[in-house]
C-alpha cells in the first residue's frame, strides 16, 4: 500500500507498506518498519477509511488530498509569518528612516535659523549703516539750505537797502522838483500880477488923457 505521509515541513512523502499475513509481518526483521508505519497518522487514517468500508485506493486518494490541502494550510501560514516578519522588518526601517529624516530636519532648521539669524543681523547692520548715511546726507543737506537761506536772506536785505535808497533818493528829487516848480508857479503868479497891474495902470493912464482930450 502507498500513502501520502505529512512533514513539519509541508512536504509529502511516498510510503510502501506491505500486506501479508501475520507471520510474514513479524519475521525477517521488518516488525519495526512496519510498527513505525502503523504508527503513522496518515497510515491510521487510511486504516480508519478502510474501516468505514472504503477501498484502499479511496482510502489513499482522501488521505492524499487531505495531506495536500495541510500543506498547502502550512505554506499559507509560512507565508503568512514570513510576510509579518518582513513587514515589522519594514516598520522597523521605516522608524528608523523617520527618525533619520526628523534628526536631518532638525538639522536643517537649526541651520536654516542660524543662516536667518545672521542674514538678519548683517541686515540690521546695513540698515544701521544706510540710517547713518541718510542722517549724514540729511544733516549736509539742511545745513546747505540755511546756508543758502541766510545768503539768499543777506541778498533780499541788501536789494531792500538799495531799493530803500533808491526810493530816498527819487524822493528827495521828487522833492526838490516840487520845491522848484513852486517856486516857479509863485514867480510866475507875480509876474501875472505885475503885469495886470502895470495893465490897469496903463489903461487908467489912457483912460484919464481921452478925458481930459475931450473936456
Amino acid at each position: 500500500m502507498f500513502y501520502t505521509s505529512l512533514s513539519p515541513s509541508g512536504i509529502g512523502g511516498v510510503v510502501h507498506v506491505d500486506e501479508g499475513d501475520d507471520d510474514s509481518d513479524s519475521s525477517g526483521g521488518g516488525g519495526d518498519d512496519d510498527q513505525s508505519d502503523d504508527d503513522a497518522p496518515e497510515y491510521r487514517l487510511v486504516r480508519s477509511l478502510e474501516a468505514e468500508g472504503l477501498s484502499s485506493k479511496q482510502a489513499e486518494a482522501i488521505t492524499a488530498a487531505m495531506t495536500e490541502v495541510l500543506n498547502d494550510s502550512l505554506e499559507n501560514v509560512s507565508v503568512s509569518v514570513v510576510s509579518k516578519l518582513e513587514m515589522q522588518k519594514g516598520e522597523m526601517t521605516q522608524e528608523s528612516n523617520v527618525s533619520k529624516l526628523k534628526s536631518e530636519v532638525h538639522s536643517c532648521q537649526e541651520l536654516h535659523y542660524s543662516l536667518l539669524q545672521h542674514e538678519n543681523e548683517e541686515l540690521q547692520k546695513d540698515i544701521e549703516k544706510i540710517r547713518s548715511e541718510l542722517r549724514h546726507e540729511i544733516d549736509k543737506v539742511n545745513a546747505g539750505q540755511r546756508l543758502d537761506l541766510n545768503l539768499e536772506r543777506g541778498r533780499i536785505r541788501d536789494e531792500l537797502s538799495n531799493q530803500h535808497a533808491g526810493t530816498a533818493s527819487l524822493t528827495n528829487k521828487l522833492d526838490r522838483e516840487i520845491h522848484e516848480l513852486k517856486a516857479h508857479l509863485e514867480a510866475a503868479k507875480y509876474d501875472l500880477i505885475k503885469y495886470c497891474i502895470s495893465t490897469l495902470v496903463s489903461l487908467s493912464a489912457v483912460g484919464l488923457a481921452v478925458v481930459r482930450v475931450v473936456i
